[in-house]
Order: C-alpha cells, then sequence, then structure tokens
C-alpha cells in the first residue's frame, strides 16, 4: 500500500524519494498498517538507489487521500482510537524527519489525509482540490492534528477550520496558509512537488538537516507532550455513542 522510488537530483549525487499512497480502489484511505508504513518513512528513505534528501508524500489515483477507512470501524468500536493515535505518530513522524517533506496533495486531502499535510515542510495542491476536516460530523474530533495545523495557519484559522466540517479549494488553501504553493490542475501537481524536492535535495545536506532541526525546536514542533495533548483531546470521545449512531447512519444508506 505504499510505494518508494528514489529520483536522483539533477547535478547531485544525492535523491529525492517519493513515498506513495497506493490504495486507490478505497481512495487511498488510511488503516493502521498503511498509518504505521507512513511514520517509518525515516527508515524507507534510508534504501534504495542512494540516500534520499528530500521527501515527496503523494497518493497514487485521483485524490490524495479521503482519510480513514471507516469501514474498518464498523464493528470494532476501538478502532477510531487506534487510527488516531497512528496518525499523531505518523504527523510526528513527517515533522521529525531530518530531511524536508514535500505533500503533493492533489484531487483531495480530507480528515486524517488533510491532517498528514500538517506533518510536511511545504505542500503543493490545485486549485479544484477539496482540503478540510469534516470529522466533527461524525462525532469525531481532529484535536489530534491541532498542534502542528496550528503552526501552519494559526489559531484562528485552525479554530475555524476544525469547527467548520465544510471543505476549502487548493486557492483557499493557499490563502490562509494550508497549502504552500498551487498550480491549476491535478497533474501538475506531483512533478511541482518533486521539482521543489529537488531543489531542496541539492541544497547542502547538513546545513538543511540543522535548519530543519532548529525550526522544529524553535516552533515546538518536536514537543511530544503537545503532540500527545493533542492526540488525548481526540482519544476522549473515540467510539463513543455520537461516533457510533453517525457512523451507522452512514453505512445504513442504501
Amino acid at each position: 500500500m505504499i510505494r518508494v522510488e528514489h529520483i536522483p537530483a539533477a547535478h547531485s549525487d544525492a535523491a529525492v524519494a517519493v513515498v506513495t499512497i497506493d490504495r486507490q480502489e478505497k481512495r487511498n484511505a488510511l488503516t493502521p498498517s498503511l498509518l504505521e508504513n507512513i511514520a517509518g518513512v525515516a527508515k524507507l528513505v534510508h534504501t534504495g538507489r542512494g540516500r534520499a534528501h528530500a521527501v515527496v508524500l503523494a497518493g497514487a489515483g485521483p485524490g490524495f487521500c479521503a482519510g480513514f477507512d471507516l469501514d474498518l470501524c464498523r464493528d470494532d468500536p476501538m478502532m477510531m482510537g487506534d487510527l488516531l493515535t497512528r496518525l499523531s505518530h505518523a504527523v510526528r513522524a513527517l515533522r521529525n524527519l531530518t530531511v524536508p517533506v514535500v505533500a503533493a496533495a492533489h484531487g483531495a486531502a480530507i480528515a486524517g489525509g488533510c491532517a498528514l499535510l500538517s506533518g510536511c515542510d511545504l505542500v503543493v495542491t490545485d486549485a479544484g482540490a477539496r482540503l478540510g476536516y469534516p470529522v466533527v460530523r461524525l462525532g469525531v474530533s481532529p484535536a489530534v492534528s491541532g498542534s502542528t495545523l496550528r503552526l501552519a495557519i494559526g489559531g484562528a484559522r485552525t479554530r475555524e477550520r476544525f469547527l467548520d466540517p465544510g471543505l476549502i479549494n487548493g486557492t483557499e488553501a493557499l490563502r490562509i496558509g494550508l497549502a504552500h504553493e498551487c498550480v491549476e490542475s491535478p497533474e501538475d501537481v506531483l512533478p511541482r512537488a518533486i521539482e521543489l524536492a529537488s531543489d531542496l535535495a541539492r541544497k547542502p545536506h547538513h546545513a538543511v538537516v540543522a535548519t530543519k532541526r532548529w525550526l522544529n525546536e524553535l516552533d515546538g514542533s518536536n514537543n511530544s507532550a503537545r503532540h500527545d495533548a493533542a492526540l488525548r483531546a481526540s482519544l476522549a470521545i473515540a467510539g463513543g455513542h455520537e461516533e457510533q449512531q453517525r457512523l451507522a447512519a452512514i453505512w445504513s444508506k442504501p
């Protein structure tokens, strides 16, 4: 469900690792094992052809990621808590990776898929993409990614996006800082993300690593207590009556 390809950076002995979520039949919906693989991306980038000095996180098919695979929660009320916990670990792993991570968020990045973006250093999307956190309508709290999203778009915008279940397009995501670049078509997202990652990979490696480490310290990205508190806020209601009632309503639709 995860593919890793190493692409040599032009005029350099470094490489870019393109890590692709490939579960197209489920719109790249996240499972516990898939999230565990994303969390292990630090190991993946040091395998294959050359050492990766930058990473691109992408999704196969028409969209980046549709969020959690909610079908897994149908017969297991504990599954939501497991998914939230593994999502937290994946977001932290992306942010704490020593090399820069560029997200290629084409088409759609919804709920857990959007949360993954907050762990990346740069985000490329397209104008017509749909992004957001529509999970409160399901009785689920998106607080798990609040500590990293707040760093990207600020406290007021984070409050707005978490409490508003609506989705925004790529142009609006760029305006509020959820995305760093917005291209016209979904097909342009991955090439642009690879271009940005390749440029980062060609820069002096130790300087980039030291700078990212310092930025993480400066903004608190490496503060485990902050991530733990955000996760606890989501876990506090995971598997609760509201969630089970709302999910049952979805599954009962013809």
